[in-house]
């Protein structure tokens, strides 16, 4: 079952979450072959850290909370909240294998808060730019909650318009990179 975790981080938490970096970053490494993305999210400055996404395959529920809630950086109080939601991965592939790389163009995240009658869940057909894209689902997988993104794209404005906004009740955008060990 794959998963979409995104963690919030709470304001005046970045010197806490500089000391607890080793520690967060091996904490990911025990879950290296269940990765399918991972990264932080920036504030609109581009270098303040504003969250951390990680897209999981992982057995079931309870292995999702437990990775979400056992985290370093949340167990200290790093992250003010925790977005978990089930998600399908319908580029069925991992950010390593994305054919644009790691860098060049502005990467974000883009999440799509649902509405009502279920919406984006095929492959756009300008796929280029996506890294990872799916539906965010309830628990049991059965109902469309959103969408979530992470593409390379020219702006904000040009991430943003990914998804239909008729369709969501919010869309946010966050600047990302591709994470990991550096």
């Amino acid at each position: 079952m794959e998963f979409f975790c995104y963690h919030r981080d709470r304001a005046g938490s970045m010197a806490l979450r500089g000391e607890l970096m080793e520690e967060h970053w091996s904490y990911m490494d025990r879950y290296a072959k269940e990765m399918i993305a991972r990264g932080p999210t920036f504030a609109e400055d581009g270098e303040t850290p504003s969250g951390s996404v990680h897209i999981v395959d992982l057995p079931d529920s309870a292995a999702a909370r437990a990775f979400a809630f056992d985290e370093p950086n949340h167990q200290a109080g790093v992250y003010r909240d925790v977005l978990l939601r089930r998600w399908r991965n319908v580029l069925g592939r991992t950010m390593w294998e994305f054919p644009g790389g790691r860098s060049g163009g502005g990467r974000y995240l883009v999440l799509g808060f649902g509405s009502g009658r279920a919406a984006d869940l095929d492959v756009p057909d300008d796929r280029d730019g996506l890294i990872a894209y799916g539906p965010l689902l309830s628990d049991d997988g059965a109902v469309w909650v959103g969408t979530a993104a992470l593409v390379r794209a020219e702006g904000p404005d040009a991430a943003r318009a990914l998804l239909e906004p008729e369709w969501y009740a919010g869309i946010e955008v966050h600047e990302w990179e591709f994470g990991g060990r550096r």
